[in-house]
């Protein structure tokens, strides 16, 4: 459903601007088209859920047991009534933390230090990795940004903010 209402959103958004055609394409029509994709994926989820919902785990056919009283019917499994016991906290907080740095940091800093630093954060989600390793891919992410953002698709992106006299 959370993919029904954000796909929803961003096409009723779309409908602000100009949506043009085909051929000649405003600015509108990407976001609708893809929101209306979103939405049509969170629908097929929700069918999907409801028409052939995921079989229970077989019991790997093991044969009905001897003891008295058994009929060979398999226990109801209960459900985890903790779910977020198992959710794996480091990497869910770093990729926010990383979201929520590049989006407080872009104007002031600009693109290219919020992206560098958005990349470094991300990467302490994941436990083990050398420091060159990190740098390297942060210096490649950046570059590779730059490159598709303000030279291919020429955005009008400050590449160092006001905070940094840029």
């Amino acid at each position: 459903m959370i993919f029904v209402v954000l796909g929803a959103a961003f096409a009723v958004g779309a409908l602000g601007y100009e949506l043009g055609d085909l051929l000649d394409m405003g600015p509108g029509y990407l976001p609708l088209v893809l929101g209306l994709v979103l939405a049509a994926l969170g629908v097929a989820c929700v069918v999907k859920a409801y028409v052939a919902p995921d079989a229970p785990p077989s019991d790997g056919g093991a044969p009905p047991s001897d003891e008295p009283g058994d009929d060979g019917a398999t226990a109801v499994e209960q459900p985890d009534l903790r779910p977020l016991a198992g959710l794996e906290w480091r990497p869910t907080l770093m990729i926010a933390a990383a979201i929520v740095f590049f989006a407080l940091t872009v104007d002031g800093l600009g693109v290219i230090p919020a992206i560098f630093g958005s990349v470094l954060l991300a990467a302490l989600a994941r436990g083990g990795v050398s420091w060159l390793r990190t740098i390297v891919t942060a210096v490649g992410l950046t570059v590779l940004a730059w490159v598709v953002f303000v030279l291919a698709l020429q955005l009008r992106l400050p590449l160092f903010g006001d905070w940094l006299g840029g």
